[in-house]
């Protein structure tokens, strides 16, 4: 759909479309007819015109309704004007449910809420699919020539041809997607590895600063480290975005004609023959986690699959090899999801990881919507642990929230989920990467303030909240009247500004527990001091009745233990993913010729403890 003018704007809807790892946020007129609205829907997730697909928007109480005719597209845009809202909110899935009233595959409930950092937010005008970028002084704007900088994201980045313009911009920059420009004095250079609008760009990224002949600094981005990068004569392109692997019918494709792993293997490495697969029981914007079985020994692991095409950025490849050193990191300590091995083929990276079933905290918080204050003693005191366990050894999690927070069948703790972490912060060291899920974001993130562990324990004094409270310090957000106090903006000024009120029900030593956890003040924050920060921790009122040595060794009996029937059993999972077939898409050859294999040497990995009682078995 060619982009509306501005007098139809007026009269338009802002719609903001989930689907396949994106958020795309577009306008249509508020009279449009159902045909050019599948339409319209097809185009932005570029299904053909056999796909059928699902069509759910968010009323005002946060459900899902379908839109399957004229009269429910009617009433859509009919509530959203009565309650004047900043936007549509819709979600597309590629399939339709069985019978009307069913989830679509691949819908889950968690899906609704705000997630970690890694979906991109896609805005389509004149067929580009801008991305926000936060970039530095040294990016350019296609329209005007000026420099993209200044506090937030101030820039919009085409993710198809890499145009780069001011968010004030890029409503008014009326080259098409995909248009070659010719050369002029006014055509904006590239800049730092960044293409200009010609597309092209004459640096590549280099992590090698010691051998720079001419250093310059990349814009920086959302959810990425400042990095480095040398002058090159060769023109490069830029890696593939992000693409959601999607399933196909040939189940076969699982274990049929398995590709080696590239530079070849030995007799002892793992393939995936060695396991049968059996459930899909979770997916990302990344990845797809499976249930398998080890062939030999008849364990059962879960295993992260990641399609290779996805992750051909250097921070991606960084990401994913540092969630596979702080797997190695965390293997064998209880309280942490640990590593089984790690192998690949030509098209995908698979983590062999332990299998724990007995659901996350957000499933059981779902059910009982607050935690006594023992409950929620034991679990922060386990989950104390394991951030500590993580701190000494450099790493900040940087994710702690109740989906990451899984139940073992004895009901002990287990953090999962290691993609959002930072490795090997040595004493004094910080960080300044922008991530985590929104509502559990640290102060000083948002005031783009260096930082370092002190994210961890706020993060934690959210999630304790959540379980004393039955609700978010920020629950507000989100279900306001006002459409502008229901955006993500409106809720980092609240967790940057507003004071948080601690509910009277609690205990006096609870409430003390939080307000030292949630101060705004890192270095005045409960577990932020430089040599007593753990210990105070410890000795905190609150936690004064725990034992924390018969604590680390299991040997305090859990408040509560999931009923799990069997090692296989997915009670406690979504039936959204579990009742879905284990189905791969073949492999595309000419996708796998794109990949420079050299990226994932030395992936391989097989924990030698486990492969030892494996052996015995």
């Amino acid at each position: 759909m060619p982009t509306l003018d501005p007098e139809e704007l007026e009269n338009s809807v802002r719609i903001k479309v989930g689907f396949d790892g994106n958020i795309l946020v577009t306008n249509i007129k508020n009279d449009m007819r159902y045909r050019e609205f599948c339409a319209e829907i097809r185009d932005i997730c570029k299904f053909n015109d056999e796909q059928p697909f699902t069509v759910k928007w968010l009323d005002e109480e946060g459900d899902p309704c379908t839109i399957s005719s004229q009269i429910e597209l009617n009433e859509a845009i009919r509530l959203y004007e009565v309650n004047k809202d900043s936007e549509l909110n819709i979600h597309v899935f590629p399939n339709v449910p069985a019978r009307p009233g069913l989830p679509c595959a691949g819908e889950d409930r968690n899906m609704y809420r705000r997630g970690a950092r890694r979906w991109r937010k896609l805005y389509k005008v004149n067929g580009h699919f801008y991305q926000a970028k936060r970039f530095s002084r040294k990016a350019a704007c296609a329209f005007c020539s000026d420099r993209i900088w200044g506090l937030g994201r101030q820039g919009f980045k085409c993710i198809n041809c890499r145009v780069t313009v001011h968010k004030r911009c890029h409503k008014l920059y009326k080259k098409l997607c995909g248009t070659i420009e010719e050369p002029s004095d006014q055509q904006p250079l590239a800049q730092n590895g960044e293409k200009g609008a010609s597309g092209l760009s004459k640096t590549s990224s280099n992590g090698d600063s010691k051998n720079l002949r001419v250093q310059k600094t990349l814009p920086v981005e959302y959810g990425q480290e400042e990095s480095k990068v040398e002058a090159m004569e060769e023109v490069v392109e830029d890696g593939d975005e992000e693409e959601e692997d999607h399933f196909h019918d040939a189940e076969s494709n699982w274990s049929a004609k398995v590709e080696p792993s590239p530079g070849g293997s030995d007799s002892g490495q793992l393939t995936l023959d060695h396991f049968q697969l059996l459930r899909v029981i979770g997916r990302g914007s990344y990845a797809k986690v499976l249930q398998v079985e080890h062939k030999k020994t008849k364990r059962i692991y879960a295993m992260k699959v990641i399609k290779k095409e996805l992750v051909n950025d250097d921070e991606d490849i960084d990401w994913v090899q540092t969630e596979k050193h702080v797997f190695e990191a965390a293997t064998n300590y209880p309280f942490l999801v640990g590593l089984h091995s790690c192998f690949q083929t030509a098209s995908r990276l698979f983590f062999v990881i332990e299998f724990v079933n007995g659901g996350d905290l957000m499933f059981h918080m779902q059910r009982q919507r607050r935690l006594p204050e023992e409950h929620a003693r034991f679990y922060a005191a386990e989950i104390c642990l394991a951030l500590n366990f993580l701190h000494e050894r450099g790493i900040v999690y940087r994710d702690l929230k109740l989906d990451n927070v899984l139940l073992d069948s004895e009901g002990h703790i287990k953090l999962t989920d290691y993609g959002m972490c930072k490795e090997n912060l040595k004493p004094g060291d910080r960080t300044n990467t922008f991530c985590g899920t929104p509502n559990y974001i640290a102060p000083e993130v948002l005031r783009g303030e260096d930082y370092d562990f002190s994210v961890d324990w706020w993060a934690l004094g959210v999630l304790m909240y959540e379980m004393l409270a039955g609700r978010s310090p920020f629950d507000a957000v989100g279900n306001a009247d006002n459409p502008d106090q229901n955006t993500e903006d409106y809720l980092f000024q609240i967790i940057l500004e507003k004071p948080i009120r601690i509910p009277r029900s609690l205990s006096v030593k609870a409430a003390s527990l939080l307000k030292g956890f949630l101060n705004k003040a890192p270095a005045e924050r409960l577990g932020c001091h430089p040599q007593t920060g753990f210990s105070d921790i410890q000795s905190h009122p609150f936690f004064r009745a725990i034992d924390w040595e018969l604590l680390e060794q299991k040997q305090i009996i859990p408040p509560y233990k999931p009923h799990i029937k069997h090692e296989r059993d997915l009670e406690h999972f979504d039936p959204a993913f579990t009742n879905e077939p284990v189905r791969l898409t073949p492999d595309d050859p000419r996708s796998i010729s794109e990949i420079d294999q050299s990226e994932f040497d030395g992936f391989e990995y097989v924990n030698p403890l486990l492969m030892s009682m494996e052996d015995c078995v």
